[in-house]
């Protein structure tokens, strides 16, 4: 797996490097970027082998979408490899389309906001019992600066599969999680050398009792964000709802205190359009909401655990780490 991510950090400091990820947010052209990441073959990652795929599971997928958290790619990358790996596996396999396609599941309004949808090319729906392909055009965005996501009204039409075991959701939640545990490893590490480097008094500020404190405290959460994201891969495709559950909770959790500590260090310049912490801490706000946020799976966590008869200590050992002897 090494070789494969080696090669993904390389092809993401190429394709993607920061200022690219800056003018893709502002509006430019993003078919250079993302010609570059259809080439390299990793969209077919989770396509089973018997379909032209690499049939890769989650578990070994997870460590290239933390990779994706970590360059704050701003297109819908591993949204285009869960969508692939669906339409090939439907029970009337169906062609992908070119281009990034984004992943929503509609709710009972008609309005869908999508994340990553920016540079998206077609939307993947599950709505009601089955998955529409739409074209993502004619969508708004949603006011927020520099936001990726986007609005968009959205009609079911025929469906071109049923919905997948498990739904769309929870596999989305655990590439949100896995982003999440990206930026949140890449912030503490930036935040971490900014410490070493900044002066102030005659020593650097990394120094200070008080904000060592405050900087354990985020390697703490950037560790257990990493650590409910590979769980929430490891029980295989789709995702146990507990496991998915217990990824989006803690690492959304974790992303609001790592961003207001990587703010609090930083001071002033952290909130600067032109240094690049006000990107990632960004990011970390919008995958923390996308596909719902740790109250959310909080709740579906708890009905599930009082659903189940079992002690919680069996409970959690069954449910959340099932591939744990």
């Amino acid at each position: 797996m090494s070789d494969f991510l080696d090669a993904f950090e390389k092809l993401l400091a190429n394709a993607a490097p920061l200022h690219a990820v800056r003018a893709v947010e502002a509006g430019a052209d993003s078919a250079a970027m993302w010609d570059a990441l259809a080439a390299s073959g990793f969209l077919d990652a989770l396509v089973p082998e018997g379909r032209g795929g690499a049939g890769l599971t989650l578990a070994e997928v997870q460590p290239l979408w933390m990779a994706l958290g970590r360059h704050a790619v701003p297109l819908p990358v591993g949204e285009t490899m869960i969508a692939r790996m669906l339409l090939a596996i439907a029970p009337e396999p169906v062609e992908p389309p070119q281009g990034p396609i984004a992943l929503a599941v509609a709710g009972k309004g008609a309005a869908l906001i999508v994340p990553q949808a920016q540079g998206a090319a077609h939307l993947l729906v599950e709505a009601g019992d089955g998955l529409h392909l739409a074209l993502a055009s004619g969508g708004e965005a949603t006011g927020v600066a520099g936001d990726v996501a986007v609005r968009f009204s959205f009609t079911p039409g025929e469906p071109v599969a049923p919905s997948p075991q498990g739904g769309l959701r929870a596999r989305a939640a655990v590439l949100r999680a896995a982003l999440i545990a990206g930026a949140a490893n890449h912030l503490t590490a930036m935040t971490a050398a900014y410490a070493g480097e900044r002066v102030q008094f005659g020593k650097a500020i990394g120094r200070q009792q008080a904000l060592q404190q405050q900087m354990a405290v985020m390697a703490e959460e950037a560790v257990a964000a990493r650590i409910a994201s590979e769980l929430g891969c490891a029980a295989g495709c789709p995702p146990p709802l507990p496991a998915a559950a217990t990824a989006k909770s803690v690492t959304s959790r974790a992303a609001a205190k790592v961003a207001a500590i990587a703010h609090g260090v930083h001071g002033a310049i952290g909130i600067s359009a032109e240094y690049d912490l006000q990107l990632f801490t960004r990011r970390l706000h919008q995958w923390r909401l996308a596909d719902g946020g740790e109250r959310y799976w909080n709740r579906l966590l708890g009905a599930a655990r009082l659903a189940d008869g079992a002690r919680s200590v069996d409970y959690v050992r069954t449910a959340i780490f099932p591939n744990q002897d």
